[in-house]
């Protein structure tokens, strides 16, 4: 079931992407114009242009993550004692890792970063680092190997760290680290990943009754979501692909019952 649930999020996101709607629209309209529903072939040219600039304009996709990000504290107290931290791959490139043999990282670094910090601030807490590959076809790189060598390269002992390998989306990193670790019910654990994925990620950890204190980073957008007027049409696009996706993963794991409410929060 997990897997016929991974390959249909997969399928269905490639397709109500809003780059690829964009890219659909504009060849249905081009095709359009050669037929003899010239007129509306214009029609949809239009409101392509005209969606286009406002999406040139508007921030919709910071619009759309500032809720994300606000759900939880930035830099949030943590206890004098912790007894875990886990942290959810995202900027690893596995496959251009392997390539150049030289560590090549994407956005959401920070999760990484601040995986070492409380390492170096807990030395006693176990450490957890959870992520294969979200690949559809290519199952042979994984993230958590990249995050290995980073670690290892930055001085961190790797030997205190577990690496999960096999998850291919957030509720199975979710699912394997709990089977991994056993948690007890008054130990304390931390979670890392970036802000605006972390409502998401806490829902899930309810749901397997695993509360965590969540340590969200990488953020994307401004506190008060202020919008300066300049034409950015490629970065609020990326935004907005990246905020769509997350209500739209947010909508399916509540639907699916991976989580308990459509916006969670920390687990009561």
């Amino acid at each position: 079931m997990e897997s016929l649930f991974f390959w249909v999020s997969k399928v269905v996101w490639a397709v109500i992407s809003p780059d690829t709607l964009l890219v659909i629209a504009v060849v249905v309209a081009t095709g359009l114009l050669w037929s003899r529903w010239l007129k509306t072939g214009r029609w949809l040219l239009t409101l392509i242009a005209a969606v286009m600039v406002a999406i040139t304009f508007i921030p919709f996709g910071s619009w759309m993550l500032l809720p994300l990000e606000n759900r939880f504290m930035a830099n949030p107290p943590l206890p004098q004692r912790l007894d875990g931290v886990i942290a959810l791959t995202g900027a690893e490139n596995p496959q251009g890792t392997v390539h150049w043999n030289q560590v090549q990282l994407g956005k959401a670094a920070e999760r990484l970063h601040y995986f070492q910090y409380l390492a170096r601030r807990y030395p006693e807490a176990r450490l957890l680092f959870t992520g294969g590959s979200g690949m559809l076809g290519d199952q042979i790189f994984k993230e958590a190997d990249v995050a290995r060598r980073v670690l290892l390269e930055q001085g961190i002992d790797v030997g205190r760290v577990i690496f999960e390998r096999d998850s291919r989306n957030t509720a199975e990193s979710i699912r394997n680290s709990l089977e991994i670790i056993r948690p007890q019910a008054d130990e304390k654990w931390a979670v890392i990943t970036t802000a605006w994925h972390m409502p998401r990620t806490i829902g899930i950890f309810c749901r397997q009754g695993w509360p965590v204190i969540p340590y969200p980073v990488d953020y994307a957008t401004s506190r008060s979501g202020s919008w300066s007027f300049e034409p950015q049409f490629q970065d609020n696009l990326s935004q907005l692909r990246v905020a769509l996706k997350e209500w739209v993963g947010l909508l399916a794991y509540f639907i699916t019952g991976k989580t308990d409410s459509l916006l969670p929060q920390e687990c009561r």
